[in-house]
């Protein structure tokens, strides 16, 4: 193997199409191996015959850290009988009923201990899944089925359905089967042909990551597998800079040590490198080859419960789509009153439910078909246009369902680490307590340190090559003030030790061989060296530390050495290492000077857990609190000077905690703790995470344009708080409330009572006690931060985010959207109504996740400000115009049933039915995708626009009623203006009235529109020649009655002039009072954006 190797986390095929990938359902050097960064390999063992290789537990992290679950508000009482029953007990009834049938049929595979022979998967003792990826939400059998019910649970075309099969009773019909059959089959042939680009879009998504060629060792050599024929229990090659291909066991590396390099991005979110050591009685293994002769297996404890799953979403419907969806009700409820008044018109003669039914069928355009179909290939429209701005280019569209989503958002909760910032480090401070370095007096550091070891260089001769300045004198005399050089140089020299980092040297030619070898070829100048550590803060002190003439230049598991400026290499012995956890907060180092036999413990960590170890000081919390307003990330460096002894006596300490069977990390810790104390402070760094570009507009647009922004990291208060300030993600007047950690119900309450008495200010909250807080005051704290124009929640867990994105949602009910970069940021813009991933550092998990991919967070804006925008009122006007060509005919064919006695008749058979909603007027009026009211620009630049769009006043039930009253208006005018100018020529009255029908539709497009686009022209005039050459090629049908009494249209009475003038006199009385309202309108109650628009 190589020495850098990605981590990439696959799911198998059996757990794509399930809510909760919770298992990983296999071990073992192959795909089934359980994940490596939650076990620990006992491989202290020096002997080969030492079999089986055993993986254990004591590497699982404690859960409780992790908050899988986070405790709801409040217990409510609970309720019995009747009222349980009719409150949602029925539910509950139903999906237990549902789940016992499931668990009937399909029983869940019982998870076991596994036994993995090394090579040999025919020796797998039951059948794993396939190792390969598959992100499908149909296969072959399913597809029709499951889109036809995606579709058919919306009212709207389930009531079609039902409408078009009522045409196969004789007794019901009224028309040709195909004016019902032909636009239902053009809704579900749109539909299904979306469906189907989007399905086999992500097939090929699928096929090209399972088809990635891996090494695999077999007795007879290498051979080249694709990832999806990985099997467990196979020998798998990964080559350097490659992603690891499924969860595996580390045997054997080409670095003699046995170390590697691993990258957990697509898990954590972290890009940094994780040093990991193979199974050392592998690794000891003369070649490849004998792995198969040691005839060695994994043993592996059955599979648990993972951090890192998430729970999917089938599909996504968004806010729009389910006010149209209410919308229709409302439209099938005026619908059947309208049916019922008829048939009591009528006098309920005869089989009066039958002509009930009969007018339900005659008024069901009232319910247009068509409007689903419009919305849909706006949309697409929509998705097109975003990824074709060359303003944000790299916007990937990955749900083509929600865009207008984007335009009614007014929560924003966002990832600060890789999203708001650049996650990359650069030192910018170094303070001693007396004295502070910034970045315009790093020279005078870099003066110190070159001073300092060209003093010891005429003691020594310049004949060692390993001297060190004699440390002795000054030690023996602590009561003298050390001279500022002299701490300089021990602050630089602590930081260039105290740390996980390793230099890496790139090969000139491939690793393919042995490792003599592969060290032959490599290059240990300082233009080919890279550093690798856990953490970017750890890679940004020590190449601040070559910057400065200390260089970092090898390490391995047992020593390091550093290069002076003078080009001295300084060798040190690593005695023992205490590496940085999250509970700790700390980490350090003890190390021997090869030269002068020195032993000293180097500890670096927050200030929170160093300012009670260190020395007594008047000046550390000062300073912390000084760099963390300045945005910087802090650490404390402070050593301690052991003698033989003393390390002696602590090693054998040491080494017997680790061996103790109970209570082994309490042991182990309080024999570490026992070096802690009174260590000498050295000095405070700090490091700052850049901002990415545009940042602080980006959030100032956002904020100006009424969304709430909420930022959500895994990170410290203090370097929240401070990103939170520099990003002006709080605005400079506003004052900061940071929320005191509570730890039970009555400190919580006294901190909500405190935080409620504060008006106008932002939100510090970190996890801890934000969970106490949502455990007993969840309605209270909720209520309480959405009043906060900013809300800052640091140390978040991955399924914390998630849950407060829930909860902000249910408490709500506002639209809220996530964006993130990570993996780690997954749940959360899953659980968002619109999730945006960027494309960055950290992988392409969460834009992978998302429903709009980015490059860069500045992106955001013009997504909002102009895309949201512009698609939410583009598709609620969209929407609400198919609604009133609906309801205008179906107006018209109720004043024409009125005249023939409320008689059950059809005005409009046949094609002009069909052709009504698709070739007359389709075009004009999808052309409304096209609409804007104000320029990209101009919508930039007043970002206060957009806050108009998240009430919802586009499309709400104030102006579906507006509409349905111009629709009863103009149809009613059309229908008796047909009947009252050509009462001599009736028979014409389906040419006379559906003219102005037509016309009349093409006027109020045109009344509509904003701002107009030459494709909109275009649509008007080729929807007027269709119908104009329609009458003159289809005349048959425009006789009244046609399957009745047989009539058909006189071509020359079209173009006579009383025809023309009356016709137009129709279409004029019909619109023009529309156009001199909306002149009024404007004028005495203009919109915000005419004023700008002028």
């Amino acid at each position: 193997m190589a020495d850098q190797i990605p981590l990439y986390p696959v799911r198998s095929a059996g757990a794509a199409g399930h809510k909760r990938a919770a298992y990983y359902s296999a071990a073992g050097p192959g795909p089934g191996a359980d994940r490596r960064g939650r076990y620990q390999l006992e491989d202290e063992s020096a002997h080969l015959d030492e079999m089986p290789l055993m993986m254990s537990e004591e590497g699982f992290e404690n859960d409780e850290s992790d908050y899988h679950t986070l405790p709801r508000a409040r217990i409510e009482r609970r309720k019995s009988g009747l009222e349980w029953f009719v409150c949602g007990g029925w539910k509950f009834l139903c999906s237990s009923c549902c789940d016992w049938l499931i668990n009937i049929c399909h029983r869940k595979k019982e998870l076991k201990a596994r036994t993995v022979w090394l090579g040999c998967p025919e020796k797998s003792e039951e059948k794993y899944p396939r190792n390969s990826i598959k992100n499908q939400k149909y296969n072959v059998f399913t597809f029709i089925p499951g889109v036809l019910y995606e579709q058919f649970k919306f009212f709207l075309n389930l009531y079609f359905l039902v409408v078009s099969c009522s045409q196969f009773v004789p007794a019901l019909k009224i028309g040709y089967l195909y004016t019902y059959w032909a636009p239902l089959g053009f809704v579900l042939a749109v539909t299904i042909t979306r469906e189907a680009i989007d399905e086999f879009r992500r097939f090929q998504r699928d096929k090209e990551v399972n088809s990635q060629l891996y090494s695999k060792l077999t007795v007879r050599g290498k051979v080249q597998v694709k990832s999806s024929d990985i099997q467990v229990g196979d020998l798998i090659i990964v080559e350097k800079n490659q992603r690891i291909p499924s969860d595996m066991v580390f045997l054997r590396t080409s670095e003699k040590a046995g170390s590697c390099f691993i990258r957990t991005d697509q898990l954590d979110g972290e890009t940094d490198w994780k040093l990991k050591v193979a199974v050392s009685c592998t690794q000891r293994l003369p070649a490849l080859g004998d792995l198969f002769s040691i005839r060695a297996y994994v043993y592996a404890q059955k599979p648990q419960l993972d951090i890192h799953s998430f729970e999917g979403t089938f599909t996504r419907i968004g806010l729009l789509d389910l006010e149209l969806n209410q919308l229709t009700k409302a439209l099938f409820l005026a619908l059947v009153v309208l049916s019922v008044v008829m048939v009591t018109l009528q006098g309920f003669a005869g089989p009066w439910y039958r002509n009930l039914f009969r007018f339900l069928l005659l008024f069901s355009y009232i319910i247009p078909i068509s409007l689903r179909v419009n919305l849909d290939m706006g949309k697409a429209a929509y998705g097109w246009m975003i990824m074709k701005d060359e303003n944000i280019p790299g916007t990937v569209v990955r749900t083509s369902t929600i865009p207008e989503e984007l335009g009614r958002l007014v929560y924003l909760l966002t990832d600060k680490t890789g999203t708001l910032t650049q996650n990359e480090m650069t030192f910018r401070r170094l303070h001693l307590g007396t004295v502070s370095y910034g970045a315009d007096t790093m020279d005078e550091i870099q003066t110190h340190v070159l001073s300092s070891y060209a003093q010891v260089h005429p003691q020594t001769g310049g004949n060692n090559p390993s001297s060190t300045p004699p440390r002795r004198a000054q030690s023996s005399t602590p009561k003298v003030r050390k001279s500022v050089s002299s701490r300089v140089h021990e602050a630089v020299k602590a930081i260039a030790l105290c740390h996980n980092v390793t230099p890496v040297y790139e090969s000139q030619a491939g690793v393919t061989g042995e490792t003599e070898s592969a060290e032959a070829d490599q290059d240990f100048s300082d233009e080919n060296r890279t550093y690798q550590a856990s953490s970017p803060d750890e890679v940004a002190l020590v190449r601040w530390t070559e910057s400065v003439g200390l260089t970092l230049v090898s390490r391995d598991l047992t020593s390091m050495q550093l290069k002076t400026p003078g080009g001295q290499v300084l060798t040190y012995c690593i005695l023992q290492v205490f590496p940085f956890t999250s509970e700790s907060k700390r980490m350090g180092i003890i190390v021997r000077d090869e030269s002068t036999a020195e032993i000293t413990f180097y500890m670096k960590g927050a200030d929170v857990a160093m300012s009670s170890i260190v020395q007594y000081n008047d000046w550390l919390e000062e300073e912390c609190g000084n760099m963390a307003r300045e945005g910087l990330r802090t650490l404390v460096v402070a050593k301690k000077a052991l003698t033989e002894e003393q390390y002696q006596d602590f090693e054998s300490r040491y080494s017997q905690a680790k061996l103790s069977i109970h209570d082994r990390v309490l042991k182990v810790a309080a024999v570490v703790e026992s070096l802690e104390r009174e260590l000498e402070l050295l000095c405070l760094t700090g490091v700052e995470d850049q901002l990415q570009a545009d940042v602080r507009p980006t959030l100032e647009m956002l904020r100006n344009a009424g969304i709430k922004i909420w930022m959500l990291t895994g990170d410290k208060l203090e370097t929240a708080t401070c990103i939170a300030k520099s990003s002006h993600l709080v605005s400079r007047t506003q004052d900061i409330h940071i929320f005191r950690p509570v730890t039970s119900r009555g400190e919580a309450h006294l901190e909500l009572n405190a935080f409620r008495r504060k008006h106008d200010c932002a939100l510090v909250i970190s996890g801890d006690s934000l969970e106490v807080c949502l455990k007993y005051y969840e309605h209270e704290l909720v209520e309480l931060a959405c009043q906060c124009p900013a809300v800052v929640c640091c140390r978040c867990s991955p399924t914390q985010k998630a849950h407060i994105v829930t909860l902000l949602r249910q408490h709500t009910g506002r639209r809220t959207c996530a964006i993130g970069d990570g993996g780690n940021d997954v749940s959360m813009i899953q659980a968002a109504d619109c999730g945006i991933g960027i494309e960055g550092k950290e992988g392409k998990q969460a834009s992978l996740a998302a429903d709009f991919s980015i490059t860069q967070f500045r992106h955001v804006g013009r997504l909002l400000m102009v895309h949201g925008r512009n698609s939410y009122k583009r598709s609620a006007a969209l929407g609400q115009f198919v609604m009133h060509r609906g309801l205008i005919i179906s107006t018209m064919q109720a004043v024409f049933s009125s005249v023939f006695y409320f008689a059950s008749v059809p005005l409009y058979q046949g094609f002009l039915m069909v052709g009504y909603a698709t070739i007359y007027t389709m075009f004009p009026v999808f052309s409304l995708v096209l609409d804007q009211d104000v320029k990209p620009e101009m919508a930039i630049l007043y970002p206060e626009l957009y806050k108009d769009l998240t009430k919802g006043r586009s499309l709400s039930f104030k102006t579906f009623l507006i509409w349905v009253l111009i629709s009863i208006y103009q149809g009613g005018i059309l229908m008796f203006g047909a009947l009252v100018l050509f009462e001599a020529e009736f028979v014409h009255v389906v040419a006379i009235s559906f003219t102005a029908l037509v016309l009349t539709e093409l006027l109020m497009v045109a009344l509509t529109i904003r701002t107009w686009h030459w494709l909109m022209v275009v649509a008007e005039f080729l929807s007027l020649g269709c119908y104009v050459a329609s009458l003159a090629f289809l005349n048959e049908y425009f006789g009244i009655g046609r399957v009745s009494f047989g009539a058909f249209l006189d071509v020359a009475f079209i173009t006579t002039v009383p025809f023309l003038w009356k016709v137009s006199a129709i279409t004029v009385v019909s619109c023009l009072p529309l156009y001199v309202l909306k002149y009024l309108k404007r004028k005495l109650s203009p919109p915000s954006y005419s004023k700008l628009s002028s």
